[in-house]
């Protein structure tokens, strides 16, 4: 099937348009709270002006050695949250919100699984590509090799990039089979993909800066100091929560599209 970018991005807008209080309510609590929180509990330490790589690396080590837990909780709590919103964008049952929550919660371990293989294969190859490019001594060949690694990791992710939703929608709990299915569904439509996500992604950082910039200036004429950092730190979790609504809404219709069902019941509104 021959992947339509526009069609994909009608249905994911269609989706999130119908069920706006239910999706951002949900990106609230998993996505945007934790987020905030992090933000203001545990910051990330900002490197003086003039500090060495070596020191920001230093500096940044210490930061993730302390707060790798709170990390974790955050990332844990942001894909089943991006899981429960998939679970509802599917259109094979109109599952209510609490059901959309178990069914994520139980794709959460089968997704881990499938990232950490995924992480494991690409971390093998780039041990082993590099460390033969390496020990040739060419830069040349390093180069070549580094820039052959990079557009390897880019064409995995988006023939991998349908995980998620082969896991919740479909409802393979295996990851080697969630895995090559979702190579399957991206098979002959890499460069649509790509490109889509590539202009999705510049589109999103463009309105993000914008509005976050934008509001800055403005918070920065009524208020200043630490009150005016926890406001921009509200901020940003709130846009990057309603962006990633709109990023899942459009894996799901990517899936959607690819998978075969048809695309008109994602738009109508959940129970």
């Amino acid at each position: 099937m021959k992947f339509d970018s526009n069609q994909a991005w009608k249905d994911a807008a269609s989706a999130v348009a119908a069920n706006r209080d239910v999706l951002f309510a949900l990106a609230g609590v998993f996505l945007a709270l934790p987020a905030f929180a992090l933000a203001v509990f545990m910051p990330a330490p900002v490197p003086p002006e003039g500090t060495t790589a070596e020191a920001m690396f230093a500096l940044m080590g210490q930061y993730y050695t302390k707060a790798w837990p709170a990390l974790l909780v955050l990332a844990l709590l942001s894909m089943l949250g991006t899981l429960t919103m998939l679970t509802l964008f599917t259109d094979r049952s109109r599952p209510t919100v609490s059901e959309a929550i178990r069914q994520g919660a139980g794709s959460v371990p089968s997704v881990i699984a499938a990232q950490f293989l995924l992480g494991a294969a690409l971390g093998l190859v780039l041990v082993v590509v590099g460390g033969i490019a390496a020990a040739s001594g060419s830069a040349g060949l390093k180069l070549l090799v580094g820039a052959a690694l990079a557009l390897g990791m880019v064409y995995a992710f988006v023939r991998l990039s349908l995980v998620s939703p082969v896991v919740v929608v479909d409802g393979q709990r295996n990851p080697v089979a969630a895995l090559m299915r979702s190579w399957r569904l991206t098979g002959g439509n890499v460069l649509r993909l790509l490109a889509f996500y590539l202009l999705l992604g510049i589109a999103f950082l463009v309105v993000y800066l914008l509005i976050a910039k934008g509001l800055s200036v403005v918070i920065a004429l009524i208020v200043s100091g630490e009150a005016a950092t926890a406001i921009n730190d509200l901020i940003a979790a709130c846009l990057q929560a309603v962006l990633s609504v709109y990023s899942v809404a459009v894996i799901a219709a990517c899936h959607r599209q690819l998978a075969g069902p048809s695309p008109t019941a994602a738009a109508k509104p959940f129970e």
